[in-house]
């Protein structure tokens, strides 16, 4: 599940919500051990979803950054290029 989430800091262009809650949604499912919750948990679970996206975007607006940013399309072309590498094509 982990694998999934992708780092959402220094990009261009910056991390969309869509791409914050994802990645908030991932790290609530492996730390509950649910893909997806029983619906008595149902609640719980889309708040912690909530709390770990605003805690997630708070963090990546106060980190300070003296690197260039990465060109999101860029870096997607290396990946793509290293999975082919990895599990051929």
């Amino acid at each position: 599940m982990c694998r999934n989430i992708r780092t959402l800091y220094n990009f261009e262009p910056p991390a969309s919500e869509e791409e914050i809650r994802a990645a908030a949604q991932q790290y609530v499912r492996k730390i509950s051990g649910f893909n997806s919750p029983l619906r008595a948990n149902e609640a719980a679970f889309q708040t912690a979803i909530d709390e770990v996206a605003e805690a997630s975007r708070d963090l990546l607006r106060s980190l300070e950054k003296d690197a260039p940013r990465w060109d999101r399309l860029e870096e997607a072309a290396k990946e793509h290029e290293r999975a082919l590498a990895r599990f051929g094509g």
